[in-house]
């Protein structure tokens, strides 16, 4: 058993992670610092787990925990650790945009490794530190990178992303809460979202040598719905559609979680899961790739118990054997 911490309990991202975690056979949950809520029990905010746990948020940070997690706003992690002290032994995964990009990854003498298991698998189970990807980042990546792998992702590529309400957060804002959200659809940041960033990193170190660099156009937009993300992404592939599969099905023969579908996709295939779906369709001189992920759990969450797995060496799918909601 390890013993791990939460630091900034109350929202979404450490309500899915108290939910695994409660539930993970290797895992006791040590701590869950708030600033906001110390003292009450985590089942008045966390109130679907209620019955499920008994613990209380802490104002206190126990400094030799196994392993932290760390689900605060952007710009806070490098804060709260600039302030609390962790054992040199503590493991820290890291949940927001921090320490995702490669000049930014060094801190405390600890080096962020980025948590993409599936294709940093073996850099993630060295590591004493991860950046968890960012939601849209995972789900379009995981639909890019094994074109890039492959040398075969041209310099245009064309992406639409949808992401539910809980992307935006716990605290409500003008476009996050009920009356503005149903029956509605709207785009935000158009070419300049903050994924993009990790996103064109990754495309970069992960590109074939000899191919050109890649630009990724993105269009996000915010859908009518709680939890989810599809991307479609579509570029220019002259070879046939049996080539894209053996691609993408070269790329993902050895992951648990992401998984090539002949079928049309569609979210509820993936909701409340650890998984991605990948589509390919090919139209004339044109691939589409589609992909849907849970932006909670493999955007955030789950991907993060995915990495601690590979760290401590358990089951790379310990604890998160879950079942889509799809009813």
């Amino acid at each position: 058993m390890i013993k791990a911490g939460i630091i900034g309990g109350s929202g979404y991202t450490a309500g899915e992670l108290l939910r695994i975690l409660a539930f993970h056979p290797q895992v006791e949950i040590d701590f869950i610092y708030s600033t906001t809520n110390a003292g009450k029990k985590v089942s008045e905010i966390h109130q679907d787990l209620t019955g499920t746990t008994n613990l209380k948020f802490s104002s206190t940070v126990t400094a030799d925990a196994d392993v932290v997690f760390l689900c605060l706003g952007h710009g806070n992690s490098t804060k709260f650790l600039q302030q609390n002290a962790l054992g040199e032994n503590t493991v820290i995964i890291d949940l927001s945009n921090d320490f995702r990009l490669t000049p930014d990854s060094e801190f405390g003498g600890r080096k962020f490794v980025y948590g993409l298991p599936e294709f940093y698998k073996e850099e993630i189970q060295q590591a004493v530190a991860i950046a968890n990807p960012g939601c849209f980042a995972t789900a379009i990546q995981l639909a890019l990178l094994p074109l890039a792998k492959a040398g075969v992702l041209p310099e245009e590529v064309h992406t639409t992303g949808i992401t539910g309400s809980t992307g935006a957060g716990v605290q409500p804002s003008a476009t996050s809460h009920f009356s503005w959200r149903n029956n509605n659809l709207s785009w935000y940041k158009p070419f300049n979202h903050q994924h993009l960033g990790e996103i064109q990193q990754n495309i970069a170190l992960t590109g074939a040598k000899d191919s050109k660099m890649s630009q990724v156009t993105f269009m996000p937009y915010r859908g009518d719905f709680t939890r989810g993300i599809l991307t479609t992404n579509y570029l220019k592939f002259e070879g046939s559609a049996d080539q894209a599969r053996s691609i993408f099905e070269d790329a993902y023969k050895h992951t648990p979680y992401t998984i090539v579908s002949d079928e049309e996709l569609h979210l509820k295939q993936v909701v409340n899961t650890n998984k991605c779906l990948i589509h390919l369709h090919k139209h004339d001189n044109l691939l589409l790739v589609t992909s849907i992920i849970d932006n909670l759990v493999k955007g955030a969450s789950g991907q993060a118990v995915q990495n601690m797995n590979l760290i401590f060496g358990f089951e790379e799918t310990s604890g998160l054997q879950l079942k889509g909601s799809y009813f």
